[in-house]
C-alpha cells in the first residue's frame, strides 16, 4: 500500500520505497517549493503522467555523476573545442523545460514534464534554487538541461539537444561549473546506458542520502547563477 502524504512538507522513510528499481515511495501532495525542496533534500522526486496523482520517487541504487568524472570521448572533445557554440547558464530556464517536454523519447508516448510541472520548476528557478545550462549555436538554443541545486549536490532533471552533442556540451560545461564551486554530486536519478557512458555509476541508495546529508548541509542561499560563468572553459589556448 503506497502512503498518501500529508499536508505537512513530511515523507515516509526511504526504506519504506517499494522494492523495485524505481523505487516508488509515495502518492499525493503538492508541487510546493517548500514541498519540493524538502523531498531533493532527501534524495525523493516527483515523476508522473498527467492522468495521475503526484508520485514520489527514491530508486535504489541511484545512478550518480561526480563532477570530476564525465568521460569526454574524443568527438565531444573536439565539439567542445569548437568556437561555434556559447554556453549560458539561466537565460531560458523556461525555453530548455520547454524543450525537454516536447523532445520525442525512445519508448514514451508523452512526457512526464507537464504544464504543471513546469510551472513549479519556473517557480523554483524563479527563487533561485533550479537552474538552467544551455547551448546556443548561432543565435538559437541547441540543447541543454536543467536542474536543482540545493548545497552541494545538483539534481539532474532533464536534456534535450536539436543539434549533434549540444545537450553533451552542456552536461560538460556544467560539470566543470559544479567541479569550480565545490559541488559533490550530480543526482541522475535512473540508471540508463547513456548516462553510464558518460560516467555516471550507481551507488546504493543509502550511500546516496548520507552523502546528500553532508551535501546539503552546506550554504544553500538561493541565487541565479551567471549567465557566462563557464563559457571558453574548454576552448583550445590561442
Amino acid at each position: 500500500m503506497i502512503p498518501w502524504l500529508p499536508e505537512e512538507c513530511v515523507f515516509p522513510p526511504l526504506e519504506k520505497a517499494l522494492a523495485d528499481p524505481n523505487g516508488l515511495l509515495a502518492a499525493g501532495g503538492d508541487l510546493s517549493p517548500q514541498r519540493l525542496i524538502a523531498a531533493y533534500r532527501r534524495g525523493i522526486f516527483p515523476w508522473y503522467s498527467a492522468d495521475e496523482p503526484i508520485l514520489w520517487w527514491s530508486p535504489d541504487p541511484r545512478m550518480v555523476l561526480i563532477p570530476g568524472e564525465m568521460k569526454i570521448s574524443r568527438s565531444l572533445a573536439k565539439a567542445l573545442r569548437n568556437a561555434s557554440y556559447e554556453v549560458r547558464l539561466d537565460t531560458a530556464f523556461n525555453d530548455v523545460a520547454r524543450a525537454c517536454a516536447n523532445k520525442p523519447r525512445e519508448g514514451q508516448s508523452g512526457t512526464w514534464i507537464t504544464g504543471e510541472m513546469q510551472e513549479a520548476y519556473a517557480e523554483l528557478h524563479r527563487i533561485g534554487y533550479a537552474h538552467s545550462v544551455e547551448t546556443w549555436i548561432g543565435g538559437k538554443l541547441a540543447g541543454g538541461l536543467y536542474g536543482i541545486a540545493i548545497g552541494n549536490a545538483f539534481y539532474g532533471e532533464s536534456m534535450f539537444t536539436d543539434v549533434r552533442d549540444a545537450s553533451k556540451i552542456a552536461l560538460a560545461h556544467l560539470c566543470a561549473y559544479l567541479k569550480q564551486r565545490g559541488f559533490g554530486i550530480i543526482d541522475c536519478q535512473m540508471e540508463t546506458r547513456h548516462l553510464a557512458s558518460l560516467g555516471a555509476r550507481t551507488i546504493p541508495r543509502r550511500d546516496f542520502a548520507m552523502r546528500l546529508d553532508a551535501m546539503c548541509a552546506q550554504d544553500d542561499t538561493p541565487e541565479r547563477w551567471p549567465a557566462t560563468a563557464i563559457d571558453g572553459h574548454f576552448r583550445r589556448a590561442p
